[in-house]
């Protein structure tokens, strides 16, 4: 109920957010639910729909991501003094951030619920012609099924929620002398080392990751149900394959902390003007809290890129595309909460420097420097990791396209 009062007055754009996380997990509620559709209606496919089910893994994935980025940028997970006289101190905001998030993916699951019933034709109308098949119109639903299908996401989304933002003792710091200030040297020592230990790391398990996927290609027979399986064509999957992929995904996560520390470093190096020199600062202080995000956007986007090289306009061995609507769906929510996390999370930096920003204003920084320094910090990254994405893409996908 306190949810529900902190939600009547909270900033459209807060709600926007929150709308946003409910429309994802009305999404990945629908995948669930058509998975189960297409078991009920092809029960000799007993396979194919456990795959089906076990590809549903990679958007909940997306939309817990985007749900915890988006609960750290709600102001009702802040502690506040009128809230701390009542018990509600740091942990009890965190719990009230949990119950907020599963609030909305319980929102999203019902709308799904409601889209899948009035396409299957169970509320009073025909089923739609175009998908009852593939949601197994005409056959009876097992209830059970249906309600925990419905409440994965909810469950995972709060509980995610809840330990991402749990209070947490800080660090002892049992340094001898007190360290300077970030502003004047960048970030503290054993942050920079932290991140640059990460960059070897996942540049060693994205090449292993590659490494992998080509070994797997050439040793699956050569046929056309030998590609890597989308949802459309899930009977075959090559594990090396898959595995290779999980390990460029953990690779670009690892290595883009240290990549956009590194990017920092450079803007910043020699004599940099104000621009740079801010530009480039910023980009080191958060180069871990918005690299992973960062590694994730990049590694779905090589995804996308490989699939639509190896599939875009390939056929079947049934002479049909194998990208089917429910594929076209889950691609789009994977990139769509994935760019969203990053949004979200750069807006989150953004109001973690907001006392710094503000006394920038004091001492005369202009605010459209300010700006200036926003978008050359985006350009830079997108010129640094647009081709990374791009080349991890082809180099995956050029074992299998041959």
């Amino acid at each position: 109920m306190l949810a529900l009062r902190l939600a009547r007055g909270t900033h459209p754009l807060v709600l926007l957010r929150r709308l946003m996380v409910a429309a994802a997990s009305a999404g990945v509620g629908f995948l669930l639910l058509s998975a189960l559709g297409h078991a009920l209606a092809h029960p000799e496919q007993a396979a194919g729909s456990a795959f089906r089910l076990l590809w549903c893994l990679v958007p909940i994935a997306a939309v817990v991501q985007l749900s915890v980025a988006v609960a750290r940028t709600d102001p009702a997970a802040r502690t506040q003094p009128g809230l701390s006289s009542v018990g509600l101190g740091p942990l009890g905001m965190a719990l009230l951030a949990a119950v907020s998030t599963a609030v909305s993916c319980t929102l999203g699951s019902v709308f799904a619920l409601v889209a899948f019933l009035g396409l299957r034709g169970d509320v009073g109308r025909a089923p739609h012609s175009g998908v009852a098949d593939m949601l197994g119109a005409g056959h009876p639903l097992p209830y059970a099924g249906l309600l925990t299908l419905l409440f994965v996401v909810p469950l995972l989304s709060g509980t995610t929620t809840a330990i991402a933002l749990r209070p947490r003792k800080p660090a002892p710091d049992n340094s001898p002398e007190p360290s300077r200030p970030a502003a004047a040297d960048g970030p503290p020592a054993s942050a920079s080392a932290s991140v640059s230990t990460g960059l070897p790391w996942g540049v060693a398990l994205t090449a292993a990751g590659i490494a992998l996927g080509s070994y797997a290609a050439r040793t699956t027979p050569a046929s056309s149900d030998s590609l890597l399986p989308l949802p459309g064509r899930l009977d075959n999957i090559p594990p090396g394959v898959v595995g290779g992929w999980v390990l460029i995904v953990i690779g670009l996560v690892l290595a883009c902390p240290g990549l956009t520390h590194l990017c920092g470093k450079l803007l910043a190096s020699g004599r940099p003007g104000a621009l740079r020199l801010l530009s480039g600062r910023v980009l080191q202080e958060e180069s871990t809290r918005l690299g992973r995000p960062l590694g994730v956007l990049c590694a779905v986007a090589s995804g996308a890129l490989a699939a639509t090289q190896l599939y875009g306009t390939a056929l079947d061995s049934t002479g049909h595309r194998p990208f089917g609507p429910l594929t076209g769906v889950g691609a789009a929510l994977i990139m769509a909460c994935a760019t969203a996390t990053v949004l979200t999370v750069a807006l989150e930096t953004k109001g973690a420097r907001s006392d710094t920003t503000a006394a920038l204003l004091r001492i005369g920084a202009s605010p459209s420097l300010l700006r200036r320094a926003a978008l050359l910090r985006g350009m830079v990254m997108v010129v640094v990791l647009a081709p990374i994405s791009w080349a991890v893409a082809e180099l995956a996908a050029l074992p299998l396209s041959t």
